[in-house]
């Protein structure tokens, strides 16, 4: 690395790749691991927090006691590469960090990843999702310890089959069981998590959904609850919701009159298989959905998988990602699902067609919601407006998880300029939503009531 190269890296300050150190120690490790399992990125030894070039001494053989012991501390071992640069007699070290291929990576059993420009200790679950999509698997794949096949419905296997058959215009000549063992939905004769979920015989506690119908925040007028295998879920929640919704018959000159619901069904249906193959089933929260006079409301426990964002939703730019991968396959198997990753698209475009206001997206780290509205397409209405109002709502989630945080802060993980956040935030403050408490450098935000029940 050049002087030049290195002061245009400092100039740009701490970033989700740079971080600057005063002297080498366990903060420096932890970055490392952090980098690891992230992108990768770069740890300037040498050079304080504000960017100011203070060098470090290096006696012989600093160096590469540095490099023994992120070796011995780290586990897989990592080796960064190092670039020793001089500027004005002080001498900066530059860790190199590439993204490890097979995550994660810790320190002292302890497991990192980058958000923003800082460390997060990762929680159990982050740390095997990770481990999992290194391995191109997922935890849907695994033995499940607490069931075997005398808990799921031979009878269910056999319907799915017929499906299987039908949609792969095939004959299956073997066995049920035999059918599953080759369909990897079974492993080496054991019952999967995903094959418990796929075909539960009773009751299956880990998949519960809830409906509701709505007349009002607080009042229910009819509810169902469900927890049995998810193939027969998708089916009992569409028919539930069908019940609510309005239809209206429509002449067209055949000799049949045309239903037309309110809602697209299609599209409803899209968004309840995406919950079922979607599902975060390691969290003990159920999937709830509430049918209002005006929208339905999907929520889901687990929030987007791997890097997934509403930007990239929204653009229907991404790569497949899942998170059940045996469920996922299972479903597309029988034609459920036409295409990985297609589902999003597929519902805005449903929406459209049908003349409807675009769907809206709400993320949280824990759950994930999508809101289809009965509205018509309006004088001014687009998908644009609807970008909107999603990124209104995540900043507000991302000032709930950090009051401190700032514009610049919020504009960098949502990816669009600090103007459009200021202007976001002003909507917020005129809502009712958010106040501000203090200066602007070293105040906070107060979430206000309206704002803590969005």
């Amino acid at each position: 690395m050049t002087k030049d190269q290195l002061i245009h890296i400092i100039n740009q300050g701490e970033t989700e790749t740079v971080e600057f150190k005063k002297s080498f120690s366990k903060k420096v490790l932890e970055t490392i691991v952090a980098f690891s399992n992230s992108k990768g990125g770069q740890i300037l030894i040498g050079v304080d927090n504000n960017g100011i070039i203070e060098g470090v001494s290096l006696k012989e053989e600093a160096v590469q006691k540095w490099i023994n012991e992120i070796k011995q501390n780290t586990n897989p071992q990592v080796v960064p590469y190092v670039d020793v640069v001089e500027i004005e007699n002080n001498k900066v070290v530059v860790l190199t960090i590439i993204e490890y291929p097979i995550k994660p990576v810790s320190y002292k059993e302890k497991f990192y990843k980058r958000v923003l420009n800082s460390n997060h200790q990762m929680s159990l679950t982050e740390v095997a999702n990770e481990h999992l999509r290194t391995i191109n698997s997922s935890w849907d794949y695994f033995p499940d310890p607490n069931h075997n096949i005398e808990h799921i419905s031979i009878k269910k296997v056999e319907n799915y089959i017929s499906e299987y058959e039908k949609w792969n215009n095939t004959k299956v000549e073997y066995s049920p069981i035999e059918f599953l063992n080759k369909q990897e939905i079974l492993r080496e004769g054991k019952l999967t998590f995903g094959s418990y979920l796929l075909f539960a015989k009773d009751l299956c506690i880990v998949s519960d959904v809830q409906i509701g119908r709505f007349k009002s925040p607080t009042k229910i007028i009819d509810s169902l609850n469900l927890d049995s295998d998810i193939f027969t879920e998708l089916n009992e929640i569409l028919a539930f919701i069908k019940k609510h919704l309005m239809v209206e018959f429509i002449i067209t000159g055949k000799p049949q009159r045309e239903e037309r619901y309110d809602y697209p069904v299609e599209a409803i249906r899209e968004v309840v298989i995406n919950m079922l193959i979607h599902r975060d089933y390691h969290n003990s929260n159920g999937s709830i959905i509430k049918i209002y006079d005006d929208r339905i409301e999907f929520y889901n426990p687990g929030g987007l998988y791997g890097d997934l964002t509403i930007k990239k939703l929204l653009k229907f730019k991404y790569s497949s990602q899942s998170r059940n991968k045996l469920i996922a396959k299972a479903f597309k198997e029988i034609g459920t699902i036409e295409k990985y990753g297609s589902g999003i698209k597929r519902i805005f475009d449903i929406c459209e067609n049908y003349g409807i206001k675009a769907p809206v997206l709400n993320l949280s780290p824990n759950s994930f919601e999508v809101i289809l509205f009965k509205k018509k397409i309006g004088v001014g209405d687009n998908v644009g407006d609807n970008v909107g109002d999603n990124r209104l709502q995540r900043v507000l989630e991302l000032i709930i998880e950090n009051n401190q945080i700032s514009a610049k802060q919020i504009s960098e993980i949502l990816n669009v300029t600090s103007r459009t956040i200021e202007r976001d935030i002003e909507k917020l403050k005129h809502q009712n939503k958010i106040k501000r408490i203090g200066s602007e450098k070293r105040g906070y935000w107060e979430v206000l009531k309206n704002g803590q029940n969005t």
